[in-house]
């Protein structure tokens, strides 16, 4: 059986709303209007607190509406790839220690540059990765995007290890942190191909 391309949304009870009678055609063009005006207006606003405020408001609500509508979006766009963003800081957000101990597991195995590039501490605290997820989404909207999709997708490869080797040492099956592992692997791909096409100016 193939498995799904996206996981659930967060709240999937608040994206029915969107999807109800309305034209799969104006909800993808609503996805990428609403992203592009959020961008541009908290890269253009004089206030050094908007992002910090814009944060608040995601770990104290979640995804939220706005990014629930974004969820729809292809997967290598700008409503697709804030999308990804926004489920990576939510699932960091709401188990943060598991989210540290998974990256810590990945890092110690990771014979790449992804350490490097997602830029989280070692050895990572709790603390540590929600600071890293903060930063990602920060860069995202100050005008670092294609680096924050950068480490987004070098973070989730260490984690998607990292949850790996877990179930591997528990020898037991565990079908909601395989669907995890799954899901983060993918969303690497994703956001590393929305990063080279934000850098070529493509990404829409």
């Amino acid at each position: 059986m193939k498995r799904p391309r996206r996981p659930a949304p967060t709240e999937p009870h608040l994206f029915d709303r969107f999807t109800s009678g309305v034209d799969p055609a104006v909800s993808l063009q609503i996805a990428h209007d609403t992203a592009t005006a959020l961008v541009h207006r908290i890269r253009e606003s004089d206030d050094p607190t908007v992002i910090d405020r814009l944060l608040t408001y995601t770990s104290e609500n979640g995804v939220g509406e706005l990014a629930e509508l974004w969820a729809a979006a292809p997967a290598h766009s700008l409503p697709g790839a804030l999308w990804r963003l926004y489920v990576i800081h939510a699932s960091i957000v709401n188990d943060e220690t598991f989210a540290a101990v998974a990256y810590d597991t990945g890092a110690a195995l990771d014979a790449t540059a992804d350490v490097v590039v997602a830029g989280a501490p070692q050895p990572t605290s709790p603390a540590d990765i929600r600071s890293l997820a903060d930063e990602i989404l920060r860069g995202a909207f100050r005008g670092d995007m294609g680096d924050a999709l950068d480490r987004a997708a070098a973070y989730c490869r260490i984690e998607a290890r990292g949850v790996t080797e877990i179930i591997a040492r528990s020898e037991l099956g565990n079908s909601a942190l395989l669907q995890r592992a799954l899901t983060l692997t993918d969303f690497a791909s994703d956001l590393a191909a929305c990063a080279k096409l934000d850098r070529a100016g493509l990404l829409s």
